[in-house]
């Protein structure tokens, strides 16, 4: 008996306790100054009330129709988890119905079908973070009527099976008081609304910091954005968020790459947008799109519309300095005093009608202004590194739209009102001494070209008639590079010691093959560099000579004339050679020499446009190459692309998920992945792009070449004479130790170089 009330009293006083810790969390929720506090700081105190290892209290938003919540992360960073109110996970089921949910599995598919037919548990989230959900009790948070949030509890430290009763009543009270607390935040932050209420509420700085930054800006005369990035620790992507929050617009940051919009600025003065803070950045959904630091300003709104002389325009909003840089980049080329606005201004409008007459005359008389415009353009894109330069009238558009081709990708760069294009187009034939007459052929020409700095660059042209009547140009910048060398190439162990073998034999063929761009005369030119010694006559036959090396006797082929590269080759063989090199091997009859040539005693440098190292072998006997001969000269094939490297300042390591995992490992072969040795477990990283102000927030810098290299083996050989097929060759190369062009990218995507969504861009198999 007496144990008996023993028991009695020691539950009550536990039940008093418990009533107590509820008590507290209550008066703690009353006492919160705003959301973050109530979500992430009160959170140990809810799990110790129901003795549970996992605490989400999620608020609603109406806008979105999603309830969101924060959690703290290792390095006591904020993040913010977003769900749809729906039937697609628990919480979103609860915010959908209102219904409170006591689950003993979330895993168990029949528990939940008796609760509703159509509530799933979304799995992602505990792939994600490892853990494996069981219980779950789960409440909807409203005051009155009118939902608020949602408040889950997971996994329960003792025991087994659901949550108690007595655990669902004060679940239930709990979300009875945050459904007040959430109220009454509704309302304060209406009657407070300012356009910083985000990091208050997120707890990024609080309101006495606030009200600080807006003195210190007050006197240093500087902008209270300013203060908060510099001297308070927000980042521009916090502020941004915040400025989106409160604006309901686009927040946008400043970046070179957005293409400067011409025919929008030509009458526009920069002081004037420089003290209104305000710029045009383009043209989206057939709206023009304005960039301005203050979107609810009715006044400004009014004058840019009037300026603009339209209403259908869509606004962003920047912080003031961005909005400055735009400006100053719109209007100023970091290599030349003179603006893109100034240059536009000073071209007269050419009337529609008379596009066809006297056009040279008229190109003539505004020469030197098409000139510095064109000039403008091959400085900026070289300035950009940019490979390729393309120019783009428009018909649909109305407008000449400028790229630049930057690391392998197109970027936007301006455009031109749609009435210069046949004097921009015009400008560059000049300069490339074409004929400006003929406008329904391709011309190709070049331009050599002095920068400001004095240094001389060339650019191979191409002029395309297009759609519409118009002439697109490409043109393609051949900087003189320096040679680099073959160690600094990316190359695998493997494949740099292989290749440097062969490149060390006496004589026989190397061939380097890959697309346009790929990077093959850079790889060439290391291998040169390599064996390039005073003891060694090496000659080379190159369109164009893009890269000068000492030591070297370079020539450059000229077909118009007849001096092609077997030509070139002919030559070569009555010149004393050691080594030979071709820029490419575009027919049979120089493949020919070529074998010849190496089979007399020389070794043969050459590059093809072929998609693989096996599949070169069987395009060169396909041009009519004797096998035997051909099988005799090989040495090695080296196939490669180029692929865009993460930039190292801002590059981020993730836990990656089993389904992506398990792509990489299909994709590179699962027995051929095994034996690198990398399993799936917690420490299994990869790197994915973030974004700063080194890379222009695109998450990648410069390249780095993937590889395949085919040595040419006795069995590979064997298989030449036989004139076996593609499968074949390199299913033998593999097993001997070559690594696909995909496997090395992934190889390389494993490292942290780049990501597996580059490398399948650049490799198929």
């Amino acid at each position: 008996m007496a144990e008996l009330e023993t028991s009695k009293i020691s539950e009550l006083e536990e039940k008093l306790l418990q009533r107590k810790k509820l008590q507290e969390i209550t008066n703690r929720i009353h006492s919160a100054q705003n959301l973050r506090q109530i979500m992430v700081d009160l959170r140990d105190s809810i799990l110790l009330l129901f003795n549970a290892y996992y605490l989400t209290i999620y608020a609603y938003d109406r806008v979105k129709n999603e309830i969101y919540s924060f959690f703290m992360q290792a390095s006591d960073k904020l993040n913010e988890i977003r769900v749809p109110v729906s039937n697609k996970s628990i919480a979103g089921f609860v915010a959908n119905t209102g219904r409170i949910v006591n689950i003993a599995d979330a895993y168990d598919d029949d528990e939940l079908k008796a609760i509703d037919p159509n509530l799933t548990f979304d799995k992602s989230w505990d792939k994600k973070s490892g853990i494996r959900t069981r219980e779950i009790l789960c409440a909807p948070i409203n005051h009155g009527n009118r939902l608020m949030g949602v408040i889950q509890i997971l996994n329960k430290k003792a025991g087994s099976g659901k949550f108690t009763e007595e655990e669902v009543a004060f679940v239930q009270e709990i979300a009875e008081v945050l459904g007040v607390a959430f109220y009454n935040q509704e309302r304060l932050a209406k009657r407070r609304k300012t356009k910083f209420d985000y990091l208050i509420n997120r707890g990024l700085i609080t309101e006495e910091d606030l009200d600080r930054a807006w003195e210190i800006a007050r006197e240093e005369k500087e902008y209270v954005e300013n203060i908060l990035v510099k001297k308070y620790g927000i980042s521009k992507e916090d502020l941004g968020k915040s400025f989106e929050e409160f604006y309901r617009c686009s927040f946008v940051q400043f970046s070179d790459k957005v293409p400067i919009p011409g025919d929008l600025i030509k009458n526009l003065k920069r002081e004037y947008l420089r003290r209104e803070l305000w710029v045009p950045l383009g043209r989206t959904e057939g709206k023009i799109q304005i960039l301005v630091d203050d979107p609810n300003n009715i006044i400004k709104r009014d004058a840019i519309e009037g300026i603009m002389k339209t209403k259908a325009i869509i606004y962003s909003v920047a912080l003031p300095e961005d909005i400055v840089k735009f400006i100053n980049y719109f209007f100023q080329s970091p290599e030349d005093d003179t603006s893109i606005s100034d240059l536009l201004g000073k071209l007269e409008v050419e009337d529609e009608e008379e596009e066809d007459v006297g056009e040279e005359e008229r190109v003539s008389e505004s020469d030197s202004v098409i000139m510095q415009l064109v000039n403008k353009i091959i400085n900026d894109a070289y300035v950009k590194r940019s490979s390729d330069i393309h120019i783009e009238p428009n018909v649909m558009k109305k407008n000449v739209e400028i790229r630049f081709r930057i690391d392998g990708d197109c970027v936007p760069y301006q455009t031109v009102p749609y009435s210069y294009r046949a004097a921009l187009v015009s400008r560059i034939k000049i300069m490339s001494n074409l004929d400006i007459t003929v406008k329904r052929l391709p011309q190709d020409g070049k331009i050599k070209f002095r920068r400001p700095t004095g240094e001389e660059i060339e650019l191979r042209v191409a002029t395309i008639p297009t759609q519409g009547g118009v002439e697109d140009v490409v043109m393609r910048i051949l900087a003189k590079g320096e040679t680099m060398p073959l160690e600094a190439m990316g190359m695998s162990k493997r494949n740099y010691e292989e290749l440097v073998k062969i490149c060390e034999k006496p004589y026989g063929m190397i061939l380097v093959v890959g697309p346009t761009g790929s990077g093959k005369t850079t790889t060439l030119h290391a291998a040169l560099r390599h064996i390039n010694t005073p003891e060694k006559k090496i000659w080379t036959a190159e369109d164009p000579v893009e890269i000068t090396q000492y030591g070297l006797r370079q020539v450059q082929v000229q077909p118009k004339i007849g001096f092609d590269f077997a030509a070139a080759m002919r030559a070569f063989l009555r010149a004393d050679p050691d080594v030979i090199m071709v820029g490419e091997m575009r027919d049979y009859e120089t493949a020919k020499t070529g074998v010849e040539a190496s089979l007399t005693g020389h070794l043969v440098f050459s590059t093809l446009h072929t998609n693989s190292a096996p599949e070169t072998i069987t395009r060169l006997l396909d041009m009519g190459i004797d096998p035997l001969n051909f099988a005799d000269a090989l040495l090695g094939i080296l196939a490669q692309r180029l692929v865009r490297t993460l930039c190292k300042n801002c590059k981020e390591a993730y836990h990656p998920s089993r389904e992506e995992y398990d792509e990489i490992v299909e994709s590179y072969g699962p027995d051929l992945f095994a034996k690198l040795n990398v399993p799936y477990d917690d420490n299994f990283v990869l790197y994915r792009p973030k974004g700063c102000e080194v890379c222009d927030k695109s998450g990648y810098k410069g390249r780095i070449g993937v590889h395949e290299l085919l040595i040419a083996s006795d069995n590979i050989k064997r298989l030449i004479q036989k004139h076996a097929t593609v499968e074949e060759i390199r299913a033998l190369a593999i097993e001997e130790g070559m690594t696909t062009l995909l496997q090395d990218g992934i190889q390389k995507a494993l490292q942290g170089w780049t990501d597996f969504r580059q490398v399948k861009r650049v490799c198929i198999r």
